[in-house]
């Protein structure tokens, strides 16, 4: 017997594995890793400082409470600068009672003469319900206060401006005037006096003569 020829098989060829890339050609040649890198935090941002108050600011709140230091909180006084508050020569500091009161002494005959006078023109404007108030006792922001009633806006102009137009004759200017016929209120400061010519309605809300009923009644003219 003839031996058949035995067949060898050839192994069939295996495709050789790539080996793993961990990174990517890029388009210039350089390397770029596969996976992202991880972003770095960014730092926290620093807190900007406050800011300074305007001077404007400050100098306000200065004057604001030169204000309220004169006892111009209560109701009826006006809003003054520093330095424009009354100063009575040869005034009493001390508290001789020792119950918080002021020792007026003795009145300025000035003060009360302007005061009397004021009196005299609101009469002469027809102003009705005319006070004449001594404060003094009470606070340190003037002497005395006029109270009147006029009964239009027309009116209140007329007495306040025949008031200051008055006194302006004699040489005495008023340091500040508020509000407006318009606003049925105008507030005259003479320093010495402080003159408020009212509408009925206004003064009736307001009753300055009963949050000063401490005060003593000089004139009253109806």
């Amino acid at each position: 017997m003839t031996d058949k020829p035995t067949r060898t098989r050839k192994p069939k060829a295996v495709a050789p594995a790539e080996p793993a890339v961990d990174a990517v050609p890029a388009s210039d040649g350089a390397v770029e890793a596969s996976a992202a890198p991880v972003k770095a935090k960014a730092p926290a941002k620093a807190k900007a400082p406050a800011k300074a108050k305007a001077p404007a600011e400050a100098k306000a709140k200065a004057a604001a409470t030169a204000t309220e230091s004169a006892g111009a909180k209560r109701p009826g006084l006006p809003a003054r600068e520093p330095g424009q508050v009354r100063k009575r020569p040869g005034r009493k500091t001390t508290d001789p009672v020792g119950d918080g009161s002021i020792d007026p002494g003795e009145p300025d005959p000035t003060a009360l003469a302007m005061a009397r006078r004021i009196v005299e023109l609101a009469e002469d404007k027809k102003a009705s319900d005319i006070m004449l108030l001594d404060v003094r006792a009470l606070t340190a922001v003037t002497d005395y206060f006029i109270i009147c009633s006029g009964q239009s806006e027309r009116q209140l102009g007329a007495v306040a401006d025949g008031i200051a137009e008055g006194l302006k004759e004699g040489g005495v200017l008023p340091i500040g005037r508020e509000g407006g016929s318009n606003a049925h209120w105008v507030l005259l400061d003479f320093g010495a006096a402080i003159v408020h010519v009212m509408a009925p309605p206004e003064r009736e809300f307001y009753q300055l003569e009963k949050l000063w009923a401490d005060a003593t009644l000089l004139v009253h003219v109806q």
